[in-house]
């Protein structure tokens, strides 16, 4: 069966083909799938109340759940959670136990469990005093919250008398209005866990930072989350005021800007752009084909192999598309074992790779075989690692204020510099060495003797953190992990850091005051790449923000290097592993110095 999206409007001039008024009064008719057709035997709603946890304090929740006919208790099934799920989903408004019914009945969608939930009420004291309610603050949020609140309270106790799968491919997210934002949020912030949504009339406007997301969608590595979007043309408009009667923002715009990042970054999305306004009717009459289309395929995998179809197309931009740096159909891979934390990744001209972790030891990675050896261990504190020039691993050793440096083996030891503490270098192809120094919130350069001298007395700066050089050599990228920005230098002649500018706009993570950012890599494009709680930031040269890409595996990233010789890998720790993938941008090393291209302006 298919539905037919039929409206009707409040005038019969829609009947005589005049244009519609912006303020008339669209109704659409309700699909045939939400009564119960012939021969189909209703599942059954079963209703929970969950207590007040961790994330929402005081507040309880109630819940819905519905198993189709002929429910096996004994098999995993996919799970749909409807936001606002008892008050607008289920009867009499949307019908949504009835649709699944017919559908599931004809075997157009798998048989799921669907979980409808309600935001939670914080109940006042009294009847002389004013509830809190919690549905903007669960909805609209664009944190991690609501989905820790899914997974660690709602569906571990949905578990307690369901039987789900633990697959992302099989869990679903649905929302209406702020729900919609609540929806895709929860998805897009734990995308290991859900890869299904569907947004009907979404208030991705500002009011608690949805007007971002579209932003973000566009710049970052596309996540595999498949989203069904609806919207009307008349949320929220008026004739007098046709762009929107809310202080946050035009709704349908929004949605169609929503739309058009999900497009431009290569998600799997359809929209349904209808008539309405900020109503009921339309959703609920393409909710039949929209859960067709979101199951479609199923239980094939949700995955994101390759650029938008229309990627390098004539007309089409790629400039700054997360495409134009990674492979899609090469994904992070992990390397070796689990490392307790890595704080430093470098590189030498041949591919190798060397990193430490927080038990005194260095790892090296050969570009021959690709497997993790140890190269030194007992080494006590050693949090940044540079290859110089000379191909000798450079370490500092903050717990012995002392810089030493390897040949190759770690026999081969020489000390370096004393007295400093370093927590990031970048060689030169001089021998000198660039250090971060934490405890004084300065930047160092360590000449071929030995001998340092203050390069920069760290204005401006809140808490320097990495730190790599240009590919030509003449500036320096400096990190910022207390701020909004990250910083470029010009190298003087006589080695000092001169005209900083904070250059570099990071993403910040929206519970964080600070940016966090650890690591930083540049290519031989010029264009650094910064490592972050928000993944792997990528900047133009000229200093605008590109590509964001994804952390491999569900944390911030700590460290991160660009390293190749016939292919180019980017490298990334998180959560104290080591991954990498193949990758368009090309490393630098401190021997080899070329003038970058000129940037597009």
């Amino acid at each position: 069966m298919k539905t037919k999206s039929i409206f009707i409007a409040a005038t019969l001039s829609v009947l005589a083909g005049v244009s519609i008024p912006v303020n008339a009064q669209i109704v659409y008719m309700p699909p045939t799938e939400a009564k119960l057709q012939k021969g189909v035997v209703a599942g059954k709603l079963d209703r929970f109340v969950l207590p007040p946890g961790k994330y929402y304090p005081g507040t309880s929740h109630n819940y819905v759940v519905y198993t189709p006919y002929g429910y096996d208790k004994s098999k995993p099934l996919p799970v749909m959670i409807f936001l606002d799920g008892i008050q607008e989903f289920l009867e009499p408004k949307w019908q949504v136990n009835v649709i699944l019914d017919n559908l599931i009945a004809a075997k157009e969608i798998p048989p799921l469990v669907a979980v409808f939930v309600d935001p939670g009420i914080y109940q006042a004291r009294s009847d002389q005093a004013q509830n809190r309610f919690e549905r903007h603050f669960e909805y609209d949020s664009i944190t991690d919250r609501y989905s820790k609140f899914l997974l660690k309270e709602l569906l571990p106790a949905v578990s307690q008398n369901y039987l789900l799968s633990q697959s992302p491919d099989d869990r679903a997210l649905v929302g209406n209005s702020t729900g919609a934002v609540g929806a895709f949020s929860a998805a897009w912030n734990r995308p290991d866990q859900f890869h299904r949504v569907m947004s009907f009339i979404g208030t991705y406007a500002s009011m608690k930072g949805a007007h971002t997301l579209p932003n973000l969608v566009r710049k970052t590595e596309p996540r595999p989350i498949r989203v069904f979007m609806q919207a009307g043309k008349r949320d929220h408009l008026t004739d007098l005021q046709p762009f929107g009667t809310r202080y946050a923002g035009s709704w349908p715009t929004a949605n169609q800007t929503m739309f058009e990042a999900l497009q431009f970054a290569g998600y799997d999305v359809k929209f349904q752009f209808g008539e309405a306004g900020h109503e009921a009717s339309h959703g609920r009459a393409v909710m039949p084909d929209a859960l067709r289309w979101l199951w479609r395929d199923y239980p094939k995998p949700i995955e994101v192999t390759s650029p938008p179809f229309y990627y390098g197309k004539p007309g089409y931009e790629d400039r700054g598309h997360v495409f134009s740096v990674i492979n899609g159909d090469q994904k992070w891979e992990k390397l070796g074992a689990s490392y307790g934390r890595i704080s430093s990744i470098a590189n030498d001209k041949y591919g190798n790779v060397y990193f430490n972790d927080d038990a005194g030891r260095i790892w090296r990675i050969d570009v021959k075989d690709n497997v993790v050896k140890l190269f030194a261990e007992k080494q006590g504190q050693n949090t940044a690692l540079t290859v110089g020039a000379d191909d000798r691993l450079y370490v500092s050793q903050p717990d012995k204020k002392t810089i030493v440096s390897y040949g190759a083996t770690a026999s081969d030891t020489k000390t370096v510099a004393s007295d400093i503490y370093a927590s990031a270098m970048a060689a030169t192809r001089d021998g000198s060495i660039y250090a971060i120094d934490p405890q004084q919130n300065r930047i160092v350069r360590i000449d071929g003797k030995g001998s340092t001298f203050l390069a920069y007395d760290g204005s401006g700066l809140y808490a320097p953190s990495g730190i790599a050089m240009s590919p030509d050599q003449e500036f320096v990228v400096v990190g910022d992990a207390k701020g909004k920005f990250s910083w470029s230098f010009h190298i003087a002649e006589d080695g000092r850091l001169i005209d900083g500018e904070p250059y570099y706009r990071l993403e910040m993570p929206e519970v964080d005051l600070y940016s966090e950012n650890r690591s930083v890599t540049v290519d031989t494009n010029g264009q650094p790449f910064f490592a972050t709680p928000l993944g792997i930031q990528g900047f133009e040269a000229a200093g605008r923000q590109g590509p964001i890409l994804n952390s491999p595996i569900q944390g911030a990233v700590t460290a991160v290097s660009l390293a190749g010789n016939a292919e180019s890998w980017l490298y990334a720790a998180v959560n104290g592993e080591l991954f990498r993938r193949s990758v368009k941008s090309k490393a630098t090393t401190a021997g080899v110095v070329s003038k970058p291209p000129a940037p597009p302006l």
